[in-house]
């Protein structure tokens, strides 16, 4: 009897999450409604209730889902050495292809003002205990270039998504790599 109530969260979870991106496609998450979102998932309000408490409540914990699988990531290779910089890159954008509706519609900030914002937070705070600290000593210096390396970073990959993913994972993810570690001198 409990797995069966497991998979009916778990299946209830899925299509409200899955509902909501595909409101968030067309509309920012101010202009959404409870109603309209149990109406797209076939669910009804009560069920809703019982999970989250309002739509803002789902957003956040579909962006702590990501966060907390990006954290994964970006722990488990060794920033220091390029190519498991690379293969870390490479799985990230592998887990956004996985993702790319969801990654799509996320980084729109009408949408969801507060994604992009915790992606920048989680890797701010990576690159500080990873790499930083070690690197750069003048801590306003540090701040402002790991605002760039990782805005930077989001951008291009936000534009690979808009170009349908015109590039491996591999080769973003050596392409990204080179930006940040060389610079315009890359392009030499």
């Amino acid at each position: 009897m409990n797995e069966k109530l497991d998979r009916r969260k778990k299946y209830t979870r899925k299509v409200l999450k899955e509902s909501l991106i595909s409101l968030l496609a067309d509309k920012p998450i101010s202009d959404i409604t409870v109603k309209e979102l149990c109406g797209l998932a076939d669910i009804n309000r009560s069920t809703f209730y019982t999970h989250y408490s309002d739509h803002y409540d789902l957003l956040s914990k579909i962006e702590e889902e990501i966060t907390d699988d990006m954290n994964r990531y970006l722990h488990s290779y060794n920033y220091e050495h390029e190519e498991e910089s690379i293969q870390m890159t490479e799985k990230i954008l592998e887990y956004v292809i996985e993702n790319k509706l969801m990654f799509q519609t996320l980084l729109n900030k009408e949408a969801a003002p507060t994604f992009e914002k915790r992606m920048m937070d989680l890797t701010r705070g990576f690159m500080r205990n990873n790499w930083m600290d070690e690197h750069v000593a003048n801590k306003q210096e540090s701040e402002y270039l790991s605002s760039f390396v990782i805005s930077g970073a989001i951008h291009v990959i936000k534009d690979w998504i808009e170009r349908d993913m015109d590039q491996s994972p591999r080769e973003m993810a050596v392409m990204i790599n080179h930006f940040i570690n060389y610079g315009f001198s890359y392009l030499d």
